[in-house]
Parts: C-alpha cells; sequence; structure tokens
C-alpha cells in the first residue's frame, strides 16, 4: 500500500487499474475505475450476457427434464414421454455446452484488453525507469492477473445465470420447493457476502506477512556469512521470529474467517439439501410431486452447489491473488534505479563474530533488490556511548594503561572441552601475556590452537578455570570491545574498499590513516590495482590472499589492542606474511598472538607456545629449540621443505575445510599466495614438523 510521494506519482502516472488494496469492497476509486473499463466494453458484455442465458436454459432443464419425465412418463407408464424429456435435457446439455464456448470469446474480448494496459503500464515502468522487475512483470505476473480476472469472470457469470436458472425452474415445479430452498440459500449467500470485506482483509494482511517473510529469509540467507560476521545471530533470530509470528497470526485469524466462509457455502448448498429430505413428506402432502421433489434436488446438488463453491473459493482465493498481482504491477519504484529503499537493521555484536559492549550495534543495509549487500557499520545506540571510547578517554583503545603490572592476558587452569565424555582440548593451562607481547602458537594441526584462540575471544566457553583480558573476565562486553580476532577464512563484504577496512571503527577512517594503514599491511598494491580507497569490491573476484590482506588492513585500523591471527596469512607468501605480521608488532600498544603455520612467524616472536598435550611448552624460539624435542621436531620439519626451495604450511584442514592454493602466478591471485612449489609440481602438505598422520582439530 503506498502512501506519500510514492503514491503521488502514481496518481501522475496516468490510468491505473485496481492498485493499492485493489478489489477491497468500498475502495471507490478503484471501482470508478473498474466500472469505467467495463462501460467501455458493454458490447463485450451483452455478448456475454447473451451467450450465458444458453447455460441458464441448460441449468433450468437440468431439473425441470427430469421431474417432467418422472410425473409424466416413467411414473404413469408412458416411458415414451420419459425418454423424451431426458432427450430435452441432453439436448439442453448441447446448447448450454454451445454457450459455453462462445461465452470464453467473449470473456477473451473482455480480458485481453486489461492484460494490454498491464503490458503497457509495465513496459513504460520498464523502459523509461529502468524497473529491473519489468522481466518479471511482463512474463509471469501479467499472466497471472490475466487468468485470474479470467477466472473470476467465469465464476461470478456462472453463478449467476445458474442461480437464476435454478430459481426459475424451482418456480415452475412448486412454489413451495422454492420456500424450502431460497431461504437458506439467501442465508448463505448473505453471510458470505458479509465475509467478503474482513476475509479480503485477512487475506491481504496473510500475504503481506508472507511476503514480508519471504523478503526478510531472502535479505537473511544470502548475507549469513555478513550476519555471523556482525555477530547479529540473535539479533536476526528475533527479528525473523517476530515475521514468523506475525504470518502465524495472520494465518489463524485468515483460517478463522475462512470457517464462516465454509459455514456460508454448507448453508446455501448444503443445507438445502437436507431441507429437501426433511420436508419431503410434508412437501408430498401438500400436492408437490415426486418428480417435482427429485428435480429440486437436482436443482440444488447439480447446479447451485457446484455453482456456489466455485463462487465462494473463487471470490475468496483467486481474488486475493488478483490483488497482489495487480498491486505489484501497478506500484511505483521508489527510486530512479526501480529499487527499494534499504531497510536497516541493527545488531548488538561487533563485525568480528561476538557480543559488543552494551550500548553498541551493528547496522546493515539491505537493498529489497539482488544488486547485492551494503556493508554493515558498527555505531553506538541511541544516546549511549561507544564502550570503546569510554574505556580510552576518547583515545584509541590500544592506549588502554597497563601500568598496573598484571598481564594483560591471563589463562588460568583453563580447560575446555567439546562434550561432557570428550577428551579435553585445552586441559588446565596457564598462560601469561604483558602487554606489548608477540606470542606465537605453534603445534601439530587438531592439537587445538584455534580453539584456544576462540576461547581467548569469548567465542567458547572454558569448561574449567578463567580468562582475563585487561583485567576484564572473558568472554564479557569489555573483554569483547579490547580484542579482534582475524580467523583463517578471511571476511570480505560487498561494498567499497574503504567501508570493508573501516568496518570496525565507529566512524568514517581518514583516507591518509587508512592509506597508511594500507602501506603497513602491504594492501598498497592491491589498493591501486582496484582504484583506491572508494573503488567497489567483489568478494568472489578477490583471491584468498587478497581477502586476508583486506582483513589484516581492517584489525590494523581498529582500536583492539589484542590482535588474534588465526592462521589469517596463510594464503600470503612468506614476504607478505612477514609484513604483515610485523606490522601489528610495531603497532603502538598491541599485544599479539598468532596462530603459526610457518617456523618463520615462530623465529619473529617474543614467546612462542607449544602446544602438543602433556608435551606443551613455553619459551622463547631458541628456549624452545634446545629444551623441547617437540619443537626440534616441528623445525626439523620446516628445514626438509626449505630445502625443496618452498616454506611448507600446515595443511589447511582445520574447522574452515578451506584448502591451500596448489601455486603462486594463478590468474586473479596478484601473488598473494601460498606458493608450496613451482605451478604443475605436486608437493605433499605438511606441518610445522616432519611426517607422521595429522588428526583434526576438535
Amino acid at each position: 500500500m503506498k502512501c506519500g510521494p510514492a503514491r503521488r506519482r502514481e496518481r501522475r502516472g496516468g490510468r491505473r487499474f485496481f492498485g493499492g488494496s485493489a478489489l477491497a469492497p468500498g475502495n471507490g476509486g478503484t471501482y470508478g475505475r473498474g466500472l469505467r473499463f467495463l462501460r467501455a466494453r458493454w458490447r463485450v458484455l451483452v455478448r456475454l450476457g447473451g451467450w450465458s442465458v444458453l447455460e441458464t436454459g441448460q441449468t433450468f432443464l437440468t431439473g425441470y427434464a427430469p421431474a417432467r419425465a418422472l410425473d409424466e412418463g416413467f411414473l404413469a407408464g408412458r416411458p415414451g414421454v420419459g425418454l423424451a424429456w431426458l432427450g430435452v435435457a441432453a439436448t439442453g446439455v448441447l446448447v448450454g455446452a454451445y454457450g459455453t464456448v462462445r461465452v470464453y470469446a467473449a470473456v477473451a474480448a473482455l480480458v485481453e484488453p486489461l492484460r494490454d494496459v498491464l503490458v503497457r503500464r509495465v513496459v513504460r515502468r520498464g523502459v523509461r525507469e529502468a524497473d529491473p522487475g519489468s522481466l518479471s512483470g511482463l512474463t509471469q505476473q501479467v499472466e497471472i492477473a490475466r487468468d485470474t480476472f479470467a477466472g473470476l469472470v467465469m465464476v461470478s457469470r456462472s453463478f449467476l445465470f445458474t442461480a437464476a436458472g435454478a430459481v426459475v425452474g424451482l418456480a415452475s415445479l412448486d412454489p413451495l420447493l422454492l420456500l424450502v430452498v431460497g431461504p437458506p440459500l439467501a442465508a448463505g449467500l448473505g453471510l458470505f457476502a458479509a465475509t467478503l470485506r474482513p476475509l479480503a482483509r485477512r487475506q491481504e494482511e496473510f500475504l503481506a506477512a508472507d511476503e514480508a517473510l519471504a523478503g526478510g529469509l531472502g535479505s537473511v540467507c544470502p548475507g549469513l556469512r555478513d550476519i555471523t560476521a556482525a555477530g547479529a545471530e540473535d539479533r536476526v533470530a528475533a527479528d525473523t521470529g517476530r515475521l514468523v509470528d506475525t504470518e502465524q497470526r495472520a494465518a489463524y485469524s485468515l483460517a478463522r474467517w475462512s470457517v464462516l466462509r465454509v459455514a456460508s457455502l454448507a448453508l446455501g448448498g448444503q443445507f438445502p439439501i437436507v431441507l429437501l429430505l426433511a420436508c419431503a413428506p410434508w412437501l408430498l402432502s401438500r400436492g408437490v410431486t415426486t418428480g417435482a421433489l427429485v428435480g429440486a434436488l437436482a436443482y440444488v446438488t447439480q447446479s447451485l452447489l457446484p455453482a456456489l463453491r466455485n463462487l465462494v473459493h473463487g471470490l475468496g482465493t483467486s481474488g486475493s491473488r488478483l490483488v497482489v498481482v495487480l498491486r505489484r504491477l501497478t506500484r511505483e519504484p521508489t527510486d530512479r534505479r526501480g529499487a527499494e529503499k534499504p531497510t536497516r537493521r541493527t545488531a548488538p555484536h561487533d563485525a568480528g563474530g561476538l557480543p559488543l559492549a552494551p550500548g553498541v550495534a551493528v547496522t546493515t543495509d539491505t537493498p529489497d533488490d539482488e544488486t547485492g549487500r551494503r556493508p554493515a557499520q558498527a555505531r553506538p545506540a541511541d544516546g549511549q556511548e561507544d564502550p570503546r571510547h569510554r574505556l580510552t578517554a576518547h583515545a584509541p583503545a590500544r592506549a588502554v594503561d597497563h601500568e598496573s603490572g598484571a598481564p594483560f592476558l591471563s589463562l588460568t587452569a583453563v580447560s575446555f572441552a567439546y562434550g561432557p565424555a570428550a577428551t579435553p582440548v585445552v586441559d588446565r593451562l596457564d598462560l601469561a601475556v604483558p602487554a606489548g607481547a608477540h606470542l606465537a602458537v605453534v603445534g601439530p594441526s587438531g592439537i587445538g590452537k584455534s580453539t584456544l584462540t576462540a576461547l581467548i575471544a569469548g567465542l567458547l566457553q572454558p569448561t574449567g578455570g578463567r580468562i582475563r583480558l585487561g583485567g576484564h573476565p572473558v568472554p564479557s562486553p569489555a573483554a569483547a570491545a579490547l580484542r579482534v580476532l582475524i580467523p583463517q577464512e578471511a571476511y570480505v563484504h560487498t561494498g567499497t574498499l574503504a567501508e570493508n577496512l573501516g568496518h570496525l571503527r565507529v566512524d568514517p577512517v581518514p583516507e591518509p590513516e587508512l592509506l597508511a594503514a594500507a602501506e603497513a599491511v602491504g594492501l598498497t598494491p592491491l589498493l591501486e590495482a582496484l582504484g583506491g580507497p572508494r573503488a567497489t569490491v567483489d568478494p568472489a573476484a578477490l583471491s584468498a590472499g587478497e581477502r586476508q590482506l583486506v582483513a589484516l588492513t581492517r584489525a590494523y585500523l581498529s582500536y583492539a589492542p589484542l590482535v588474534l591471527l588465526d592462521e589469517a596469512t596463510c594464503h600470503l607468501d612468506p614476504r607478505a606474511e612477514e609484513r604483515a605480521e610485523r606490522a601489528f608488532a610495531d603497532r603502538p600498544g598491541t599485544t599479539l598472538v598468532v596462530v603459526a603455520h610457518r617456523i618463520s612467524s615462530a623465529r619473529r616472536a617474543g614467546r612462542v607456545l607449544l602446544m602438543d598435550g602433556p608435551r606443551t611448552a613455553y619459551g622463547t624460539h631458541d628456549e624452545l629449540v634446545r629444551d623441547s624435542p617437540a619443537y626440534r621436531e616441528l623445525v626439523g620439519g620446516w628445514a626438509a621443505g626449505a630445502a625443496r626451495r618452498s616454506e611448507p604450511a600446515l595443511p589447511l584442514r582445520d574447522p574452515d575445510r578451506v584448502d591451500a592454493v596448489a601455486g603462486s602466478g594463478l590468474a586473479g591471485d596478484r601473488g598473494h599466495v601460498v606458493a608450496h612449489g613451482p605451478v604443475g609440481q605436486a608437493q605433499a602438505p605438511r606441518d610445522l614438523r616432519d611426517g607422521g598422520p595429522l588428526g583434526r582439530e576438535g
């Protein structure tokens, strides 16, 4: 239902048929247009009525001829007369069939002009206003409107002339029969007429709710990654639940009113049969013949009941369908591109997939057309201050004061298992990381490195022990504001490059700061190749390494003092990986935790955590080489790979199940890929240790 400027544009657009809440009783403007449309085709209506009279004659003979065949023929001992009357009834069927054929031609002459009007309107809107929905309007919706309108004309005409033939026939047989059949038929029609307006409203409410739910799901399903990345699962689930509840309420209301529709059908079409049978002794005692009684039953069962059923279901179902289709065909687009204005949704999570501190929301502009999704931008809720600003007195969160001497990140007897009976992935781990430290986490695949970063980020709840970040318990909104997690599978959304890079900032990032961050992380070549910060990014057109560079630069621009890189550089070559890690290590006030897939990452780190069950160790690279046999195995595996001209990486078989790129130089990768060897040279994937079966992370 349009209002305001859209409706004014619609009025200026010229002729409009059945727009808005079309066919709803009381809509004078719509009915006025409909009457003018029909008045202009009065010759077609006369021809339609003339041929329909033949159907009226057929209906009349349906009951009258069998009645006379019984009374004057078979029951009177004159079978020839009875057969003659049955022959008359058969002739009536043939004449009625011929009339029906001619009726279809008349209906076509009435319906096709409506189709032409709709086609002209759709084409005008599509060509002049570049409406993207015009193709669907031409190929589907116009045809639905034409067919539905034709069905309504046939149903309404059929009931009108069938009822006329039946009433005349009942009166001809015996007026007492009309006295029995007429009142319930009139009552049923009256009840049906009384329910038309409320039933039409309920049907439109249900269809609107169904369309809203379909539209909501159409936005949600393609944007599941956006929702997960924004941590908006709960909010989207609540919004979707409200749409489902609205449709459910509309469906229940429609069902309740549909009961009255069924009641009108039972009262007007089926109750007369019961009355005729119940009143048969009384009617026969008043002079009604047996043939007349049989003829009355034929009128009700063979003519009135089917015609009433078609009327009730036709107007109730097809009428609402016609309303919806015509409303879509006659509505005006809200902008010159033919797209609806985007809707805005909020979600109390950040773009890293974790809950934000209270008062922060994520807004996502989602256009109703299929041109793509717009980016989510974090913003404080109305009337509340961004908690990241509160923590830093309106300075970047990386400048948080840590002069208390307590470790910035601490894990105390932390344990975690993926089920009550499962073996712990992390078992009573103690770890203290001071502010500004650079920690590398290494170990066999599947040992629990990604689980550890998820625990630190607050994605998982420890089954034992406690985690504190910046003095705040993890998980908590305050701790979530102090960390940014970049997983192995980097997240990039449709939008400009600047919008992607500023995804974790409340306000737009100044271009000099953005360019400096891109230069520090190594994004500048890609930024220039795309056309600058304002260039539109198509995530599917980027290689895995390019998406990782975008995600790394986004994290670099965030205010979070703790940066968690969970194999976030696995698709970069060694030089690009080193540049990105050094950029975060040199970032002021940054504590860096890297899940390493190359031994060079461990060498660059100030401290290394080796996760290997009972052989877990912690220290510098040199200390672990000296004291940890398990760590020496990892180093030995790297040395064997280095002899083959490429630094091996872990097989990318962790939870995301992303396979490594086979080699560099592939189209679209721009060199930012993991190179396991020259293109075409097969090489078995390796961990940071040499040989042995690799497990899965639990």
